[in-house]
């Protein structure tokens, strides 16, 4: 591959490119081998960086700030583009909010924040509660940006992004930005229906105007709830399987005998099940043949075959 036009596309453009750089570095599994190349975008540069991808049929994706993700040993081929430069967030004034009903629907018991898509959730979540703002209360302590929660639909303690979300920015295959509907993104569970080769950019949130003690609470009661059940404080790609219809895959995971399981430096969480935390200087291969053994454990005792919710991206052997 040729990667000297996009090298000198990013040198006049002062953008960051770095060659075969660990994902561990970017991921919160801390896992993860060299990416061919790393790109550090703004929302003006990302179409450019795009179209000259294609132009030299370099493969790539991108990633906000790398949760519920597990890259593999051998590293990505192509390039990785981040978003973390993509993370303006605002809250619209009442006179923006007056003029702009398109994203309020006229409710003055509510405001519009504007948010680009590599801006930290827990970010929008501080902000909401400065402002006195309900709605993103139970999405406290997950980890990750706006654009991967909301293409994942992130949801707890009842919560759901989808719930606050108005209209979603896209950059599209050809370079275009579109706006879609929160009901036009058909949401389901952890996930959402996004175009085919789109990426997120930015999102309208609606927050309900609230009592601000009220909020910070409910915040705090969340999060000391969280912290007794989830391992929050360890190095984790949040929930590794899905929730079968009727029944939660920790508890699964837990009455087949799998909590503190391990594998090198992998482990079955003692909090919760349904999460693998790394110890310190685990391997995605590690983190595989752990998730198999629960699998098949699962599968063996109660007949129900475990789906990943993490997303697993990397090059072969």
């Amino acid at each position: 591959m040729n990667y000297n036009i996009l090298r000198n596309y990013c040198l006049s453009n002062a953008i960051d490119l770095r060659f075969n750089e660990p994902m561990e570095r970017h991921t919160s599994l801390k896992i993860g081998g060299p990416a061919d190349i790393a790109i550090f975008p703004d929302e003006a540069s990302l179409s450019d960086i795009i179209e000259l991808l294609r132009q030299e049929n370099i493969p790539y994706l991108i990633i906000g700030k790398g949760t519920n993700v597990l890259v593999k040993d051998e590293g990505i081929q192509g390039a990785v583009l981040f978003t973390e430069r993509m993370n303006g967030i605002a809250v619209k004034t009442e006179e923006q909010d007056v003029t702009s009903k398109e994203h309020t629907n006229g409710n003055t018991d509510e405001k519009t924040v504007v948010i680009q898509s590599g801006c930290p959730l827990q970010k929008l979540l501080s902000l909401s509660v400065e402002h006195g703002l309900s709605g993103l209360e139970g999405l406290v302590g997950i980890p990750g940006s706006v654009g991967g929660a909301i293409a994942g639909n992130a949801g707890s303690f009842g919560y759901e992004i989808k719930d606050v979300l108005h209209t979603v920015r896209l950059l599209m295959a050809d370079g275009k930005i579109i706006s879609l509907s929160r009901n036009e993104m058909e949401f389901g569970y952890r996930m959402s229906n996004l175009p085919l080769n789109s990426f997120i950019v930015g999102a309208y949130i609606s927050l309900k105007c609230y009592d601000r003690q009220s909020v910070v609470k409910k915040v705090r009661n969340y999060m000391r709830e969280k912290r007794l059940t989830q391992p929050i404080s360890k190095s984790s790609a949040g929930c590794v399987f899905k929730n079968p219809e009727g029944t939660s895959a920790g508890r699964l995971i837990d009455q087949a005998g799998c909590k503190g399981m391990r594998e090198g430096a992998i482990e079955v969480s003692h909090l919760h099940a349904n999460y693998f935390t790394n110890k310190r200087g685990g391997k995605a291969t590690d983190f595989f043949r752990l998730m198999d053994f629960v699998v098949e454990r699962v599968k063996e005792q109660f007949g129900i075959l475990l789906e990943p919710e993490i997303k697993i991206i990397g090059r072969n052997r």
